[in-house]
């Protein structure tokens, strides 16, 4: 190579991140991200049965109490706590993500918060700075690679963006966050087959492995043990052995320490995959228009582009699916749920919700068509319903202006909301005074002196 891998870049970018210089609108993301994670992972810790699993490993490995598991009020070294964290943060479905697709918060959130208790003193500036920093890091690679249906995107890139949220919340100097990334590619990796496979509750859990991979590497390079330096723009870094060698890297650097887009991240109205969210917004519009019940509709129709049409096969499996998992990654099980149910809640994707016999007849009304003009190229696709009535009327509407879209950013008052009945599901719930307190602290976070007061609050 004759030119610094892209590695070297962003590494300085990440070390000189400063919320003093930072955009409002970044600000604003990251702790509005902070927020929305955090209550996702109290809520997945009580209704998601796999993650009790998961938090028995972390207790049997042992250790110093260096972090906190959220919603289970234990302790854990800040490695593990990350991965439990982590692997909560996406089950619901219901975390943050990029215009593009794919999800930066989840892996980020969980890493920073988790090496922020274990160092202790770390203000709510800096906790900030690395949320931003991290998000950035996500958004540049993400938006200048192609989508994929090979390699799962969230976790090849996010562990970078968690890598440098955490180097970043390590006050690690340029070259060691550099470091950071070359063990970051060590621990880069997830396919497409756990969207695709149905039965599993693997694609619920994945964040956690990005975030245990970001707290690990930021920890070896705090220790000075040197990385590769190439990791990004080598011979066989990230790009040309995951990416084909196709990435704009103008566009990565455009701007890079100047522009923040954290601001741009998209928050869920609906805890399911966001290729669905379209076709449930059309469903409750529709409905809502000209005054439809379930009764009155013979078909429903999803024009799904590449990826959307995934989400709809094999079509026995993807109406009537056996974990809450595929329940939040199959369109017609989520048009039933909103034909039939309203407005689409966690509730509906677990336990009984799964075995609701009027969603589950609603479903066998849902037909894929597969239309190419709805795959998946830039933005998440959107697709389009028709729904036909027994009386021959047919209703259509492409999925646009969905609540939480960049058109239609969700608020802070939306997020409140959010954060209150999500959280409440935890397996040790906390009490409506700790939950008030913690989305005002993280509101007004800039003011917060140690950012563990946070995790003694939710405790």
């Amino acid at each position: 190579m004759t030119q610094k891998d892209l590695s070297h870049h962003f590494a300085k970018m990440v070390a000189e991140t400063k919320y003093e210089t930072l955009p409002e609108t970044a600000i604003e993301g990251a702790k509005k991200s902070i927020l929305d994670t955090i209550g996702v992972i109290l809520g997945a810790s009580g209704v998601e049965p796999a993650v009790r699993g998961v938090v028995d490993i972390v207790r049997e490995a042992g250790g110093t109490p260096e972090s906190s598991v959220m919603g289970f009020g234990i302790k854990a070294p800040a490695l593990w706590a990350s991965f439990a964290n982590g692997a909560m943060a996406h089950c619901l479905d219901f975390d943050d993500h990029a215009p593009e697709g794919h999800h930066p918060s989840s892996s980020i959130v969980p890493a920073v918060l988790a090496l922020a208790e274990r160092a202790g003193g770390v203000s709510g500036k800096e906790l900030i700075a690395a949320v931003a920093a991290g998000q950035e890091v996500f958004m540049r690679l993400r938006r200048n690679v192609e989508s994929r249906k090979d390699w799962h995107l969230t976790t090849i890139l996010g562990v970078f963006g968690a890598t440098a949220a955490a180097g970043r919340l390590l006050r690690l100097s340029p070259e060691s966050i550099g470091d950071a990334f070359g063990y970051a590619g060590m621990q880069c990796c997830g396919t497409m087959e756990m969207m695709f496979s149905t039965g599993s509750s693997q694609r619920g859990l994945y964040a956690g492995f990005s975030t245990k991979g970001a707290v690990l590497a930021a920890l070896i390079a705090q220790k000075g043990i040197s990385g590769v330096q190439t990791m990004f723009e080598g011979k066989a870094g990230l790009f040309n052995v995951y990416l084909g060698g196709k990435y704009n890297r103008e566009g990565m650097l455009a701007g890079l320490g100047a522009d923040y887009c954290g601001g741009e991240i998209l928050y869920k109205p609906w805890p399911s995959c966001g290729v669905s969210h379209g076709f449930i917004h059309s469903t409750l519009t529709l409905m809502k228009q000209h005054n439809l019940t379930i009764d009155d509709i013979k078909e429903m129709r999803v024009n799904a582009g590449d990826f959307g049409i995934e989400l709809c096969t094999p079509i026995a499996e993807r109406r009537a699916p056996k974990t809450s998992a595929d329940a939040k990654f199959s369109i017609p099980f989520c048009v039933a749920v909103a034909a039939t149910q309203g407005w689409p809640k966690v509730e509906h994707f677990f336990g009984e919700g799964l075995s609701n016999p009027d969603v589950l007849a609603a479903a066998q009304k849902v037909v894929p068509v597969p239309d190419p003009a709805f795959d998946w190229n830039g933005t998440l696709p959107k697709g389009r319903l028709d729904i036909e009535t027994h009386d021959g009327r047919v209703y259509s509407m492409i999925g646009e202006e969905v609540p939480g879209d960049t058109e239609c950013p969700m608020s802070w008052d939306y997020l409140y909301e959010k954060f209150q009945s999500t959280a409440k599901l935890a397996a040790v719930p906390p009490s409506p005074s700790k939950l008030n307190a913690a989305q005002e602290m993280i509101r007004h976070l800039e003011t917060v002196d140690d950012v563990s007061q946070l995790m003694r609050v939710l405790a």
